[in-house]
């Protein structure tokens, strides 16, 4: 891989701090056993990069994952799932850019406060971040109807799949969509016959990461271990639903 940036930034995740998260551009495809070495090691894709953190007093962000066969949801993680499946549609298929994903992503990214600054992703924005990818990636989508509410891109390996982002409609908060969806990745992972789904970063006292600890058991990446962490935490309502990764689109072209 080449190293492309190696910058300094104000953190998205943590106010007040400074961040560093070089990007790695992979000279070809990653194979499936690459991606599962790359994410083992607690690297991320965005776009056609991979990236990780090095930050130069902060060590908060701790890469999380499940074993999806040992996973285990509340009582109303079981309800989310029930009522979604009664409700909706799940369509999968090769991640690809319109219209009406755009405005999606724009008004979830708007209305929930991911954003860093007032201005909308284009679609070149939104390609490069999302649908562009150096290995195999889909789309998960979940229809209300003939209404799309919510999107999640999916990076598969050979024994993992990892959540790169979703994101959803606000008016359709009845059927916690962030919540579903995570479910349904699950649940896919499963079906593939994978070990792993990678949730991306937990960060404790982010409000926009620390759901993450909602789905256990899990483990996470902490010294350059894998932890287990048995135990979900519990201080989360499912009334809301999941708020969306605020990975803010590092990097955007």
């Amino acid at each position: 891989m080449l190293e492309l940036s190696d910058h300094k930034h104000n953190c998205v995740y943590r106010p007040n701090h400074i961040a560093r998260m070089p990007l790695l551009y992979p000279t070809r495809r990653l194979t499936p056993e690459e991606l599962d070495e790359q994410l083992a090691i607690g690297r991320r894709r965005s776009g056609a990069f991979v990236y990780y953190t090095a930050c130069p007093t902060c060590s908060a962000c701790e890469p999380t994952r499940l074993e999806v066969q040992r996973f285990t949801p509340s009582r109303s993680m079981k309800r989310v799932a029930n009522y979604g499946d009664k409700h909706l549609e799940t369509r999968i298929r090769r991640p690809s850019g319109d219209t009406m994903r755009l405005e999606l992503f724009n008004l979830h990214r708007q209305q929930r406060n991911l954003a860093a600054t007032n201005d909308n992703y284009s679609f070149e924005d939104f390609n490069g971040f999302l649908i562009e990818s150096c290995c195999d990636s889909y789309e998960l989508s979940f229809w209300y109807q003939d209404a799309l509410i919510a999107s999640s891109i999916v990076d598969c390996g050979h024994e993992s799949v990892s959540a790169v982002y979703t994101f959803f409609h606000p008016s359709y908060a009845r059927f916690s969509p962030g919540t579903y969806s995570i479910l349904k990745q699950i649940e896919w992972t499963a079906k593939q016959g994978k070990r792993y789904l990678y949730l991306g970063m937990f960060v404790a006292d982010n409000q926009h990461l620390r759901y993450k600890a909602r789905f256990a058991p899990q483990e996470r990446l902490i010294g350059g271990k894998w932890i287990a962490f048995e135990q979900p935490l519990a201080d989360w309502t499912d009334a809301i639903g999941v708020p969306g990764e605020q990975e803010e689109s590092y990097p955007k072209k």
